[in-house]
């Protein structure tokens, strides 16, 4: 680490995003100006020191639910959005080791010639050699989205947060692009996000944490500089805790 750097709050973090961040201003699939600054984003942060574990939706490119909506058996379209996390992977490690950072992608489905299968313990080890992990193909089951993948791998690493980037700044009680008076919370409750439906994650990924006692760092992933602001101790954010 850097002599100047800024004291971090945390040493083994998940960064949990969407598909559709890396869309930029299309309507689909992958901007690679886009991939490379959330990789600069990520990089920023890795040169603090922190452990960087990432799961990617895959929304950009196949949405199962979407499939299942019109019509295409639900274990097939989910089993597809999986495939869609997997290239989102290689493109976000293609990009980190544009950076010079050592990346792996963890697949949770088997494709040896792309990925590695998931291993919890060659994973860590990655970790404590100070390689960026990015986890694939969500659990390798239908029906969990990538919210809950990045939940249980979280715990499976010993994260001691996860952070969701979206596009806005923290959460709201109400959708803040739609009503001038949302208020954003500070801090806000496991219990809280389930029963006044905020949509931080399904609810499924939120038990998961709750139960673990894994608090969720919801922040701006377009705000620059934002992941690794946070990380040194200030920035604007909402903290989801027991």
């Amino acid at each position: 680490m850097p002599q100047d750097a800024p004291k971090v709050t945390f040493k083994r973090v998940m960064l949990k995003i969407s598909g559709e961040a890396l869309m930029g201003d299309q309507g689909f699939g992958l901007h690679p100006p886009t991939v490379e600054r959330i990789a600069r984003e990520v990089q920023s942060v890795h040169e603090l020191g922190v452990e960087i574990c990432m799961v990617i939706g895959g929304g950009n490119i196949f949405r199962g639910l979407q499939g299942s909506a019109q019509g295409m058996e639900r274990t097939t379209a989910d089993y597809m959005g999986m495939l869609a996390t997997v290239m989102n992977a290689l493109a976000m490690q293609s990009a980190l080791e544009g950076l010079g950072i050592h990346t792996r992608v963890i697949s949770a489905i088997t494709m040896n010639e792309v990925a590695e299968p998931y291993i919890r313990r060659r994973a860590v080890r990655h970790l404590e050699k100070k390689r960026v992990c990015i986890f694939a193909a969500g659990t390798g089951n239908p029906y969990f989205t990538t919210d809950t993948a990045a939940t249980l791998r979280a715990n499976e690493m010993s994260c001691e947060a996860i952070f969701k980037g979206t596009k806005v700044d923290g959460v709201y009680d109400k959708d803040p692009a739609k009503h001038s008076d949302a208020k954003r919370y500070d801090t806000v409750s496991y219990d809280d996000v389930l029963a006044k439906r905020l949509g931080v994650m399904d609810a499924s990924a939120i038990a998961l944490a709750r139960d673990n006692n894994l608090p969720i760092i919801v922040f701006s992933l377009d705000e620059p500089g934002g992941f690794r602001g946070i990380l040194a101790g200030h920035g604007t954010y909402t903290r989801v805790q027991g």
